[in-house]
């Protein structure tokens, strides 16, 4: 099962409203492969380049030291001996105009500067700063050049400000992990991808339903809210404390995200909203870059896969996205200031 299909059933959810595997593939159970391993464990070198500080040595309470002892940045990215000599070994196998094959579910990517996959770290990067753009405009809209309620609330008139704005710190905090999961594939930042993507999907669930069903009562919202907060929440501690089943994952996640791009479709079609071909635009271009993730190629000069370059092609729906957002607190204001303007005939009475 490919770590792709979890980034696409992600981003489903992710920019309309982001599963890995670490089964076996075809180089990590290649003999060859794995002879090279157990030699570089043992003395520290592949074929005639030796890793400083490996095999470990043993420290005075008995225990391993098992970090490299090379240049800085992999000492800060905590490259160890093992995962050191996984890498050594993956390039010192693969040889020119041989078919790459995968390595614990991933291609064997190029490290630059310790990153693993620098090209999709880079460009998760850009997507947290196409987010973060639109975030703050965003709230400078609705806070700052939006009219606000009347006295006794001043909040913005825009009666879905504070779900957005919920829903893109959850974005930031989702691309932020994605760019670390890329640089550094441990268990921890594993964890922190997988846990903040799904929180993600859960939020912007909530923000479809809300939005596209116009749930404007605070009680009617928090009995929406409940359910989908209690699944997502109990998915995400089911997965990191009991058992991490990455197909059952990948179920729950594709069925969130395709319900949320069917959603807003539909809303999008038969709504009135001046903004709404935007996110038709949106949901045509995510079907489009799915076809990166469905045509997986090696990376072309060991860096640039299709997973990295279907990164890249989300930054611009993200900014689409977030222009919708506004162009929707806009037309919503002005609905609810035509509301409440008085007739002609009651303006003739006030007067």
């Amino acid at each position: 099962m490919d770590r792709r299909a979890f980034r696409a059933a992600v981003f489903l959810a992710a920019v309309v409203p982001l599963l890995t595997s670490v089964s076996a593939s075809a180089g990590d159970t290649d003999p060859t492969f794995q002879s090279c391993l157990l030699d570089c464990q043992k003395t520290g070198c592949v074929s005639d380049r030796c890793i400083p500080g490996c095999p470990p040595a043993i420290t005075a309470d008995g225990m391993t030291d098992g970090m490299v002892t090379g240049p800085l940045e992999l000492r800060l990215l905590r490259w160890d001996c093992v995962s050191e000599c996984k890498y050594q070994c993956m390039r010192d196998i693969q040889m020119p105009g041989v078919p790459q094959v995968q390595y614990y579910g991933k291609w064997p990517f190029i490290r630059v500067l310790g990153f693993q996959e620098i090209a999709s770290s880079a460009f998760s990067i850009l997507n947290f700063l196409a987010t973060l753009y639109g975030l703050y405009s965003f709230l400078r809209l609705v806070y700052a050049k939006l009219p606000r309620k009347p006295m006794g609330d001043k909040g913005p008139l825009y009666e879905y400000s504070t779900i957005m704005a919920v829903y893109g710190l959850f974005a930031l905090n989702s691309w932020l992990w994605s760019a670390i999961f890329h640089a550094r594939d441990v268990s921890v930042t594993e964890v922190g991808d997988y846990s903040s993507a799904i929180a993600l999907i859960g939020m912007s669930l909530l923000v479809c339903i809300i939005r596209i069903s116009s749930l404007r009562e605070e009680a009617t919202r928090v009995m929406v809210s409940a359910p989908v907060i209690a699944f997502t929440t109990t998915h995400i501690f089911f997965l990191n404390f009991y058992d991490f089943d990455y197909d059952w994952n990948i179920t729950v996640c594709t069925v969130m995200g395709v319900a949320q791009l069917l959603l807003w479709t539909i809303w999008a079609i038969s709504t009135r909203h001046p903004s709404a071909w935007k996110v038709l635009l949106v949901a045509g271009g995510t079907a489009l870059s799915l076809l990166l993730e469905l045509y997986d190629f090696p990376p072309i000069l060991g860096l640039f896969d299709a997973h990295s370059l279907w990164h890249a092609a989300t930054v611009p729906f993200t900014l689409v996205w977030w222009s919708f957002l506004c162009d929707d607190a806009k037309y919503r204001t002005q609905v609810l200031l035509a509301m409440k303007r008085p007739s002609r005939g009651e303006s003739k009475k006030v007067q």
